[in-house]
């Protein structure tokens, strides 16, 4: 008995694997922190904000899956978070488990925003009105999943890229509002848009989010009908017809004397 538990005391206590490429995958808020890893060794993860104490996710405790979905506790969203994970086994020392640390993370400046949902209308006049969804994130708060409105407030804008059917030319606008009336574009014509998020307190190379499908309005017909008041209507048409008699009326003219 005493040979055997001489020869078990070194493989039991040989160093364990540290868990590889940690990686932040956060898309609207929705925060999952990912590793690889031997498949025989169970792990813990503990999360801090910089310089504060390191917690514990109480579903990310010697856990066999190769990941722990932190949404709900990075709460400070502005603040910047790392996270360690332990491998373990149940015989080892707790003091002396190997650990492997994460990138900071901060999930206001660096979760994955999502293309916006939006429509293209027209409204009475024929103008294009723009209708973008604010879209819903991971994060609950009095009952109810916040927006990214209710997040970044200001800092949420949207731009809009567009052209005219059938050309290459593109323009943008960045607007602050879900509700956007084009009167930069022509009256008639059919026009194509791609809508992203913008957030404008972030570095320059996140502050532009993923574009949506590309949507187009309708090309506009104008009815002289529609256009026109029948008073008005009739006034064109008597303008034009006595504008017809009078070019008429100079032309015989004209030739009777030659």
């Amino acid at each position: 008995l005493l040979i055997d538990v001489f020869v078990y005391l070194p493989s039991a206590f040989s160093p364990l694997p540290r868990a590889q490429n940690l990686t932040w995958t956060s898309f609207n808020f929705k925060t999952i922190l990912t590793w690889s890893s031997e498949s025989e060794y169970t792990h813990t993860v503990e999360f801090s904000r910089v310089g504060r104490d390191r917690q514990r996710n109480p579903h990310c405790i010697q856990i066999s899956q190769r990941e722990c979905d932190l949404t709900g506790d990075l709460s400070e969203l502005k603040a910047s978070y790392t996270a360690d994970v332990l491998t373990e086994i149940m015989t080892f020392d707790p003091t002396e488990l190997p650990l492997a640390q994460s990138k900071r993370f901060c999930p206001y400046n660096d979760t994955v925003i999502g293309a916006p949902p939006f429509s293209v209308n027209l409204d009475e006049n024929g103008t294009i009105v723009l209708n973008i969804t604010d879209q819903q994130t991971a994060l609950y708060k009095d009952g109810r999943h916040l927006t990214l409105r209710d997040v970044f407030k200001h800092d949420l804008k949207y731009s809009i890229m567009y052209h005219k059917a059938g050309s290459t030319g593109t323009k943008q606008t960045v607007v602050s509002d879900s509700e956007v009336v084009m009167t930069e574009v022509e009256r008639g014509p059919s026009y194509c848009f791609k809508v992203s998020v913008f957030i404008s307190s972030r570095k320059a190379n996140r502050k532009l989010a993923k574009s949506s499908i590309e949507k187009c309005s309708p090309a506009l017909t104008f009815d002289l009908s529609t256009e026109f008041e029948p008073g008005s209507l009739g006034a064109v048409l008597l303008f034009v017809v006595m504008l017809l008699v009078v070019v008429v009326v100079v032309v015989v003219c004209c030739c009777r004397r030659r």
